[in-house]
């Protein structure tokens, strides 16, 4: 029987950074090599973000390491890699990124029980340093009730 490796990376920096608005699970365009590489967690959020050109929505600053064991051709680490929404969803969604302070990226990529590569990504506003204070601060609030218990 053969053992099947669940893949669900995170932007762990997102939560901290911005407030979530709005979340979409999108199908992404990947080469060959870009899949394997997923699938041994070979990937970095750092920096990434959506846009959108000619009424698609591409990723931008994904980094995706090379897969080692390729014999042929390489992928580009940080290519742009066209997400796949529906027409429906793309037009609502371009509609919102308009709005002043907001933008969209990437939360968590996984790979569903079909095989195929999926990321969630969310129309978010930035914090402002008050706001990331105050979470910090009620974290650690958190986390000090929990000890007591």
């Amino acid at each position: 029987m053969k053992t099947v490796k669940i893949i669900n990376l995170k932007n762990k920096k997102a939560r901290f950074e911005f407030v979530f608005i709005e979340e979409y699970v999108a199908g992404i365009k990947l080469k060959g090599t870009e899949i394997k590489s997923i699938r041994e967690s070979k990937v970095s959020f750092s920096d990434s973000f959506c846009f959108f050109k000619d009424g698609e929505i591409f990723l931008k600053n994904l980094s995706i390491s090379e897969y080692k064991n390729a014999s042929g051709a390489q992928h580009e680490e940080k290519r742009e890699r066209q997400l796949l929404l529906t027409k429906k969803e793309l037009r609502k969604l371009e509609v919102k990124a308009q709005d002043k302070g907001l933008t969209i990226i990437p939360y968590r990529l996984f790979i569903n029980d079909r095989g195929l590569a999926k990321v969630v990504i969310v129309l978010v506003k930035g914090k402002k340093l008050y706001d990331k204070r105050q979470a910090e601060r009620n974290k650690f609030d958190k986390k000090e009730m929990s000890d007591l218990v």
